[in-house]
């Protein structure tokens, strides 16, 4: 079963498109045991509410990929739940190929990847990598933080027909070309979902971050086109994660 299958599977059986971005400030590296362990117990709390967990560098630097990290994507596949790794891959495709490996080892599902890169001898073996294990690739297509436009916003020559378009438009037709399992459009610019979908239809799935925290609306992000939304500060700062968590699920069942 595809990644892409997988997750419409979590989300169905879940009841739930919520992704936990499972990120915290920072802590001294010598707290790496309080660090996993309220990591733990968040999981164990809100996991009844989502249907996947996304990890980053917060948690990658203090715990390390086949230590506390092994421990955590164990525990999150164990409740029937999908691990991603927000790795924004970015490199030359020999070095893409190892960091794939190594998180795949570690349990990983899928990862995040940059597609500035580009395909031949960047992103190419990244997806090589991924089909033959069945896991799978999210692209970036247009971030969720103020600065996106910077990048993901600016007008570019198409190098197929040499007319002008838009970064993230680019980015989301090389998500169909490449056969991406996902894409990322920031919740905090629905406009922009609205337009990746209408380039994507169902073949890509969008993910949502920046519900929350950053302003983006889980209800708006939804009804624009996201098929997933990534919810980090929202619920791992919250007084009651686990009710953080019931409640944004709640408040997107039905639309």
């Amino acid at each position: 079963m595809s990644f892409k299958a997988k997750m419409q599977e979590a989300a169905k059986s879940m009841n739930s498109p919520i992704v936990l971005a499972l990120d915290f400030p920072y802590e001294a590296p010598e707290n790496r045991d309080k660090i996993l362990d309220k990591a733990q117990k968040i999981l164990k709390a809100v996991h009844p509410y989502i249907c996947a967990v996304k990890i980053n560098h917060h948690l990658i630097l203090p715990l390390g990929t086949f230590d506390g990290i092994q421990e955590l994507v164990d525990q999150i596949r164990g409740q029937g739940l999908l691990a991603i790794m927000d790795a924004k891959v970015n490199d030359i495709g020999a070095t893409n190929q190892v960091i794939a490996d190594y998180y795949y080892a570690a349990g990983f599902d899928a990862i995040i990847a940059n597609p500035f890169v580009g395909w031949n001898d960047g992103l190419k073996p990244l997806f090589v990598v991924s089909q033959r294990l069945n896991r799978g690739v999210i692209l970036l297509c247009y971030m969720s933080h103020k600065g996106a436009s910077e990048g993901y916003g600016q007008v570019i020559i198409d190098q197929e027909t040499g007319e002008k378009t838009l970064q993230y438009v680019s980015f989301a037709k090389k998500a169909l070309k490449w056969g991406a399992d996902g894409v990322v459009v920031g919740a905090t610019y629905p406009e922009k979902i609205k337009e990746v979908k209408q380039i994507l239809d169902e073949k890509v799935p969008i993910y949502s971050p920046g519900v929350g925290a950053q302003g983006g609306g889980p209800e708006t992000a939804i009804k624009s086109g996201a098929n997933y939304l990534i919810v980090g500060r929202e619920i791992t700062m919250a007084g009651d994660p686990a009710q953080a968590a019931r409640k944004l699920c709640d408040s997107v069942k039905g639309i």
